[in-house]
């Protein structure tokens, strides 16, 4: 398997696992959303809690210039940990959510 279709089945399978949880909360529902053919992965939110409003993207990964980019962690999961446990190297995960400047000072790729 090439990085590419291994990184998409690893993304793919932790997402997955993570929607799968049920959400203590409110009547929400937790579920993914990917489009393979651009390599945007995410879980979505959807729902009410009491009489409030639940709507929102809480992990968000892209697959850009070979690497996985992590955009958007709003969950408890130390996905980039997640990744590295599937066999993904550092220098192939991109902390997207942090600045170009401050990436230069995390263990993982600058790019």
């Amino acid at each position: 398997m090439d990085n590419l279709e291994f990184y998409r089945s690893v993304i793919q399978s932790l997402l997955t696992a993570y929607a799968a949880v049920p959400i203590a909360n409110g009547t929400i529902d937790c579920y993914t959303v990917f489009d393979t053919k651009q390599d945007h992965y995410q879980v979505m939110n959807v729902g009410w809690d009491g009489y409030r409003r639940v709507y929102g993207c809480v992990l968000h990964i892209d697959i850009k210039q070979e690497k996985i980019w992590i955009e958007q962690n709003m969950t408890e999961m130390r996905i980039a940990q997640e990744l590295l446990k599937q066999g993904v190297s550092k220098e192939d995960i991109v902390l997207g959510f942090q600045s170009p400047e401050i990436r230069q000072y995390t263990d993982y790729a600058v790019v």
